[in-house]
C-alpha cells in the first residue's frame, strides 16, 4: 500500500509538469539565425586610360595683331598634330607636334598673309572619366607672307582645351591658344590668337 502511494505522489507532479509544458507554458529555445555576410561592392573605376599616342587634324579660326597695321587680319587655319598622353591617375601629362596652314588669312591693305604656324606642345590635364580638360604651352613658329620676302619668327603660346572620348579610338575637341612673338622679324611685338577644333585617332 506505502508503494502505491509513493508512486502515486511521484507521478502526480510529473503529470502536471507534462500537462504544462503540453499547454505551451515552457518557452521552445529560440535559435537566433546565422549572420548574413556583407559583401561590400566592388569600386567602380569613373576615369580612363588616356595613355597611348595619338594623332589627328584640325580645323579653326584664328586673328593676328600686328604692329602698324590697320584692320583685320584674320583667317581659317586647318593642320595635322601627332602626340603622346602619360595617364597618372588623375593626371594625365603629354607632349605634341602640331602644324597649321591658313587659308585666306590676310591682310589686304598691308598686303600681308600669315601662311603657316608651327607648334611643340607640352599639356597637362585632369582625369574626369570621357573627358580631359587641360592647359597647353610651349614653343611656336610662325612664318608671314608679305608678297616679297616672307617674314619669320620664334614665340611662345599658352592656353586651354577640353578632349572628349567619343571611344577608345576616337577623341574630338576644342583648343583656344594665345600667341606671342616679340620683335617679330624686327617688325615689332606681335599677338595671335585661334580656336581649333580637332579630331584624333588612338593608337
Amino acid at each position: 500500500m506505502k508503494r502505491i502511494m509513493i508512486a502515486g505522489m511521484i507521478a502526480a507532479p510529473l503529470t502536471a509538469v507534462a500537462g504544462y509544458a503540453t499547454a505551451g507554458g515552457l518557452a521552445e529555445p529560440v535559435i537566433a539565425p546565422a549572420p548574413v555576410p556583407v559583401v561590400a561592392p566592388a569600386p567602380v573605376a569613373t576615369g580612363r586610360d588616356w595613355t597611348g599616342f595619338y594623332a589627328g587634324g584640325s580645323l579653326g579660326f584664328g586673328t593676328l595683331d600686328v604692329p602698324g597695321v590697320d584692320g583685320d587680319f584674320e583667317g581659317l587655319t586647318f593642320g595635322g598634330h601627332a602626340g603622346y598622353n602619360y595617364d597618372l591617375g588623375s593626371i594625365v601629362l603629354g607632349a605634341e607636334l602640331e602644324g597649321a596652314l591658313t587659308n585666306d588669312f590676310t591682310n589686304d591693305g598691308a598686303d600681308l598673309e600669315l601662311d603657316q604656324v608651327l607648334r611643340a606642345k607640352v599639356r597637362a590635364g585632369y582625369d574626369a572619366g570621357a573627358y580631359l580638360p587641360y592647359v597647353a604651352a610651349g614653343w611656336a613658329q610662325a612664318t608671314v607672307g608679305t608678297g616679297g620676302d616672307d617674314l619669320e619668327d620664334t614665340g611662345y603660346f599658352y592656353g586651354v582645351g577640353l578632349d572628349y572620348a567619343l571611344s577608345d579610338a576616337i577623341t574630338v575637341g576644342g583648343e583656344v591658344l594665345r600667341h606671342e612673338f616679340e620683335d617679330f622679324d624686327g617688325a615689332g611685338d606681335v599677338t595671335a590668337d585661334t580656336f581649333g577644333l580637332r579630331v584624333s585617332y588612338n593608337f
